[in-house]
């Protein structure tokens, strides 16, 4: 039976090595002959900005892990919309719920005074998102560098971002596609034990499941009352606020494992988060993930630089943007 007793208040997770798993054209410590200070500036904006609001770490480990997701981990979802275009920030799976914005444009600031048109964009984010987990987790992980900014966001592009109705397959298969396995994204998903979930995104588990249930049965009721005390029905039910919850509730400004514990408890906010432990092709990585927090932190930093290296732009690729939101 897992508990929080098991795991130390406080984990340090070093992994001094340069992953397999990354692009052989990203290293670490790329940018230590050309700006040296970049990876302590980074690291000073996100603690700041974590310590002004918690939720920027969640925000920050999203926002890495949408940017990767669509066009690889090139800085896209950092965009703006244009009067020409409508970019990756403005689709319904990215506004409003990443946070964090201002953080990296503010890190891309204080890099471009002392290093001009030497740090990309999407490279400061892959070191936030980093960051955030050592912040907010003590998980931390060495990051292998050298990706470029892309010039292109497209709105639409958004919409094969993993869905919070997604079942277990389907995740799965969406993962697959971008080089992940199966235990990779049961680990990635952990990020949600920070983190919050606006109402619309599940408030169809509360009252209008399916023709049989009008409640989904996999949520224990009890958890399910309390969600209706925060959430109204889809169609208002007497109140115009939708606000937002915490995916898990017992440690929600902690990164661990107790996001796996919650499930075990049916408590998971989510369709998609419930589901990992509904499916007999993912229950077991719960179970594991549940037991061994440590074991969990350990593959969460590898998943995460596996993931940060996907269809990365290097070498003379792209661009190396002045300012995160807009191209050169």
């Amino acid at each position: 039976m897992a508990s929080s007793s098991s795991i130390p208040c406080t984990i340090y997770f070093f992994f001094f090595f340069l992953s397999t798993f990354a692009s052989a054209t990203l290293r670490v410590g790329f940018y230590r002959s050309s700006c040296s200070d970049a990876e302590v500036i980074i690291k000073s904006v996100v603690n700041q900005a974590i310590s002004q609001n918690p939720g920027v770490a969640a925000g920050l480990i999203r926002m890495h892990f949408h940017d990767c997701f669509v066009r690889g981990c090139d800085g896209s979802v950092l965009l703006k919309s244009t009067p020409k275009n409508q970019a990756e920030r403005d689709h319904p799976a990215n506004f409003p719920s990443l946070r964090g914005f201002e953080a990296i444009d503010e890190a891309k600031a204080q890099i471009e005074a002392i290093c001009p048109n030497t740090v990309s964009c999407a490279d400061i984010l892959a070191f936030a998102a980093r960051d955030s987990a050592y912040r907010v987790g003590a998980i931390n992980y060495t990051v292998p560098a050298g990706r470029r900014d892309g010039r292109i966001s497209i709105k639409q592009e958004a919409s094969t971002l993993p869905t919070p109705s997604s079942n277990a397959d389907q995740l799965i298969k969406t993962f697959a596609n971008k080089g992940l396995s199966a235990a990779e994204m049961v680990t990635l998903s952990g990020a949600h034990s920070i983190g919050v979930a606006h109402c619309p995104t599940f408030s169809n588990r509360l009252y209008s499941f399916n023709a049989t249930h009008p409640q989904d049965p996999s949520m224990d009721p009890s958890y399910a009352e309390y969600l209706k005390t925060k959430c109204a029905p889809p169609n208002g039910g007497g109140r115009s606020e939708q606000p937002a919850v915490a995916l898990e509730f017992f440690s929600r400004n902690r990164l661990d494992n107790w996001y796996y514990v919650e499930l075990k408890n049916r408590r998971g906010v989510l369709s998609s988060d419930q589901t990992l432990l509904s499916s007999s092709s993912t229950s077991k990585m719960v179970m594991d993930n549940a037991r061994y927090g440590s074991k969990w932190a350990t593959n969460f930093g590898k998943a995460m630089v596996k993931m940060g290296s996907i269809d990365v732009l290097t070498g003379s690729q792209g661009e190396i943007r002045r300012h995160c939101s807009f191209v050169n």
